[in-house]
């Protein structure tokens, strides 16, 4: 198996991508930070807030991801929109 190497810049674009579909999503559904995060078990919307604009390094895990779809009522690919893999076969 071949090692798989990701830049820092790419894995930055990933957590981008992700955090402004989440946005995009929420926004549509009419749902504020505070509401979402507190539907999946957050008590404030700092956290929540700092994820969605990648600030102080914090960004969504599974859990998050898994949680917001379900809150959101959306399949959890409508996060990775946008996102295309690297093909690790041509390094």
């Amino acid at each position: 198996m071949n090692t798989i190497d990701i830049s820092n810049d790419e894995l930055q674009l990933y957590y981008t991508k992700i955090s402004k579909n989440i946005i995009r999503l929420r926004k549509e559904k009419g749902i504020s930070q505070l509401n979402l995060a507190t539907s999946i078990g957050h008590t404030s919307a700092t956290f929540f807030g700092k994820a969605e604009i990648l600030s102080e390094g914090k960004h969504f895990n599974l859990e998050h991801l898994y949680k917001i779809a379900i809150a959101l009522n959306v399949d959890i690919s409508e996060f990775f929109v946008g996102i295309e893999t690297k093909d690790i076969l041509k390094g």
